[in-house]
């Protein structure tokens, strides 16, 4: 494990000359609120190293010499998300194993499915749900850890093979740019929607009103005790306590079994602040916009669906890799709008007639 500035300082020049790199990450989101990153996993040529985020030292110089690297990764969409959220991280160039499996039609493309088919090697499956922020980590868990990315540099260099044998490395690169793309992207949060969790929709104004109060109160609950929101009070429990009190009914029933007097009395302050508010500060139902499918649209959208399932049975693949329900929507209802939403290589799958099965 490295955790000292001095360790980083020696890994560093191993990594810049590193010829790959393969990358993981460990958070806490089960076990902390906010979640943060708990360990970094590299393998190079020269080894398995674990990084420790959590010892305070300054992690840049490390995802500097990263950014010069294409990065072999697993399922990377929540590693990069994680990177570019609490690091500001992102880099040039991945592989992603898990993507390349299934753009060769895998259906089975968990890591230890893929590193048993291609490898010949069962992996433990390990501690998946543990607090990666304790210390010193299990030995069981060291292993864990390092299997993350032990096995990424031979699993890919046989999924390259098989993508170039088959003509969809390109497919791949250019499925690994977006992704890259997707998890840079900084989403500004609709203060509006965050607070209007499952089943709120069933809820009036009041109700609303209540409910955003709740979840504030969840939020400030959750942070201070450094616990997920769903450890202080579950999504029901929230909509059930707003339904309930907007037409002054008892609460108790959506209570959990055991809540500090503290928590309890700061929760009824919570909903007596909605319910103190004017019916001109309540919020208003989100209104669902929908429009009136055409003839035509709907022609469009079943040749596209059946042209894009045509050429997923025939490559083998999954077809929302091609395009989604809602992107075959898109496109049937104006396709130079958002034909450029897609990547090359679905664009020409779904503009080309695939031929007639024998």
């Amino acid at each position: 494990m490295i955790d000292t500035e001095h360790g980083l300082a020696a890994f560093l020049p191993v990594l810049r000359a590193a010829t790959w790199v393969a990358v993981d990450t460990e958070a806490d989101s089960l076990h902390a609120y906010p979640e943060k990153v708990c360990l970094v996993q590299i393998s190079t040529a020269a080894g398995d190293r674990l990084i420790d985020p959590l010892a305070g030292f300054n992690l840049d110089p490390l995802l500097d010499a990263l950014s010069g690297h294409e990065l072999i990764m697993h399922g990377a969409d929540y590693d990069l998300r994680l990177l570019r959220k609490h690091h500001e991280f992102v880099p040039g160039a991945i592989f992603d194993t898990m993507l390349a499996a299934r753009l060769l039609g895998v259906r089975q493309f968990g890591l230890g499915a893929l590193v048993q088919r291609y490898l010949g090697v069962k992996l433990e499956k390990g501690p998946q749900k543990a607090n990666w922020a304790l210390r010193p980590l299990t030995a069981r868990m060291e292993l864990y850890a390092r299997n993350d990315t032990h096995y990424l540099k031979p699993l890919s260099d046989r999924l390259k093979a098989e993508l170039g044998a088959c003509g969809r490395l390109a497919w791949q690169q250019e499925s690994c740019v977006r992704l890259i793309a997707d998890c840079a992207r900084q989403e500004q949060t609709d203060l509006d929607a965050v607070w209007r969790v499952k089943g709120s929709h069933s809820l009036g104004r009041s109700g609303l009103a209540i409910l955003r109060e709740l979840w504030r109160w969840r939020e400030s609950e959750a942070i201070a005790a450094n616990k997920p929101p769903f450890f202080v009070l579950s999504h029901e429990a929230l909509v059930g306590i707003a339904g309930a009190a907007a037409t002054s009914q008892p609460i108790e029933a959506f209570l959990p079994r055991y809540i500090s007097d503290r928590r309890r009395n700061s929760l009824a302050k919570a909903v007596e602040h909605g319910l103190a508010l004017s019916a001109d500060r309540h919020p208003r139902p989100l209104r669902r916009f929908s429009r009136r499918t055409t003839e035509g649209e709907r022609r469009r959208f079943l040749e596209l669906q059946k042209r894009r399932d045509a050429h997923a049975a025939r490559l083998g693949i999954d077809p929302t890799l091609i395009a989604s329900r809602g992107m075959l929507s898109d496109l049937a209802y104006n396709w130079e709008k958002h034909v450029g939403d897609l990547m090359s290589w679905q664009r020409e799958l779904l503009e080309e007639v695939p031929a007639p099965t024998v």
